[in-house]
Order: C-alpha cells, then structure tokens, then sequence
C-alpha cells in the first residue's frame, strides 16, 4: 500500500495580497476581505487526500505583522517571515529554493502565487511523478504558469472558496458553470 502523500502548499503572500488588494478591490482588503487560508488546508485535502501543510511567505523587511502570524501559527501554517536588501525578491527567492528542496522529497505541491518566476521550478517537479497544481485567481495567473503539462489548476475564490463574500471579478466564466441567476442580481 503506498503512503499517505503530504501536501506543501507554498502560499507566496506577497503576490496574492498584492492582486486582491491592486488588481480586484483597488485598495487595500479589509480584514473581512482576506482569505481564509485554513479553509485552504481543507480544500487540499479534500481534493488530493494527504495531510496538507501550508507554509506561508511573507516579506517582513518593514516589520512583521505579528496578530496575522500569530492568526496563521494557530492554524498551524509554518510562517516564514524574510528580510532581505530593497532589490532582492525575498519570498520568490525562498520559494525558489523550498521547491528545488522539495524535488528531494515525495510530496505533493500546490503553489499559490500567480507569478510566473516559477515556472522552471513547478515544470521539474511536475515531471517527477507528484501531483502539482497552482492556487490563484485564474483571470491573473500567469499564463506560462498554466501551460505547464500535468499541472492543475484551482481558482482561490471559486474552487478553494477561502472568502467569506464573493468577490468582484470579472473573469472567463465557463458555459457548464454559468448561472443566469448571477448576473440578474
């Protein structure tokens, strides 16, 4: 019988507050805003099966937002607060070398970020026989991100559901999932 596979979800902070907050609310999210990133736990091991870890990146150059990392230790997400000098791209350069530290190990990965700095590392893992899949808002997910074969993909609103409201999105709706209800509200 294999084993229970684990589950990294690698959650690039910076990027996903940087969308929510520039990109779909245009301002800065309110706290009832933000994802609900235990239900994302959840989300993952109900899709994969696995225990599911999240590691969580955060740029802490400018100090560290200790009520949000004391929110994600009580739900047992590994916080990894970086610093570093104002031209470095602290959390994509951790990232970078937790997925290369990952290629040593079985586990499966789900990368919640839309940036595509990631693309060689996710394309070499995809290729060693684990499940590989990409958490983001799809309208702003990186397009190479996407083209990687076997990878798959799930939107953080509609497919993780990690919001307590719907948010304000404009996106591809596919014609399977279109309801007219939605746009007669």
């Amino acid at each position: 019988m294999d084993r229970e596979r684990a589950i990294r979800i690698l959650i690039d902070g910076e990027n996903i507050d940087a969308t929510l907050g520039s990109s779909i609310l245009g301002r800065r999210p309110r706290p009832e805003e933000r994802p609900r990133w235990d239900r994302l736990l959840a989300f993952a091991t109900g899709v994969w099966g696995g225990r599911a870890h999240g590691v969580f990146f955060l740029n802490a150059s400018a100090g560290m937002p200790m009520p949000f990392v004391q929110a994600l230790l009580a739900m047992e997400f590994r916080v990894v607060p970086l610093s570093g000098r104002p031209d470095q791209k602290v959390v994509d350069i951790a990232i970078q070398r937790t997925l290369r530290a990952l290629r040593e190990r079985e586990d499966d990965i789900m990368l919640v970020s839309h940036d595509g700095d990631f693309v060689d590392d996710l394309s070499a893992s995809a290729h060693e026989g684990r499940r590989v899949g990409i958490v983001a808002f799809a309208e702003f997910r990186n397009a190479r991100l996407a083209a990687i074969p076997g990878i798959e993909l799930f939107d953080l609103e509609h497919d993780a559901q990690v919001f307590d409201a719907p948010l304000d999105r404009i996106r591809v709706i596919p014609i399977d999932d279109f309801d007219p209800l939605d746009v007669l509200r």
